[in-house]
């Protein structure tokens, strides 16, 4: 089956441009598009005892730099595309959970890959923290190409 439409999720993480850098290529490669996401995750309020609580300034401030951030990392995937060639779109989704909001905009915009970057985390640290790249290959209804 060829792919006609990819997505990236990116983070902006070193691994996650590789990803972006590899998605690229093989889009390039099938006559493809691309589609790059980003999540910004919310900042919570910390559950009272269990540390110093955030006041709604600062929970502005976090918000702010997710957005930026997001903003960077967008712009950052889709001059990677333009400088190849490879049509793309960004879409920058606002959510807690980036492995559903990843499956949800696979759906919707009716891509037929994920292509993601899988963070390297092992033994303890993948349990505590989870794996979100772990979460989409379960649950995704198409192809994920994970890269390390």
């Amino acid at each position: 089956m060829p792919y006609r439409h990819l997505l990236v999720p990116s983070d902006g993480s070193e691994r996650s441009l590789r990803a972006v850098h590899e998605a690229v290529q093989l889009a390039s490669a099938l006559g493809a598009r691309i589609t790059v996401l980003t999540v910004e995750q919310q900042p919570r309020m910390p559950v009272p005892g269990l540390g110093e609580r955030l006041d709604a300034a600062t929970l502005d401030a976090l918000a702010r730099a997710a957005r930026q951030n997001g903003e960077k990392v967008v712009s950052e995937a889709l001059a990677i595309a333009a400088g190849a060639g490879v049509p793309a779109e960004a879409e920058r989704i606002s959510g807690e959970q980036p492995h559903r909001a990843i499956l949800a905009a696979a759906e919707r915009l009716d891509c037929d890959l994920i292509v993601m970057a899988s963070h390297g985390r092992g033994g303890f640290q993948r349990m505590l923290l989870g794996s979100e790249t772990q979460r989409v290959l379960m649950q995704a209804g198409v192809p994920v190409l994970v890269i390390r």
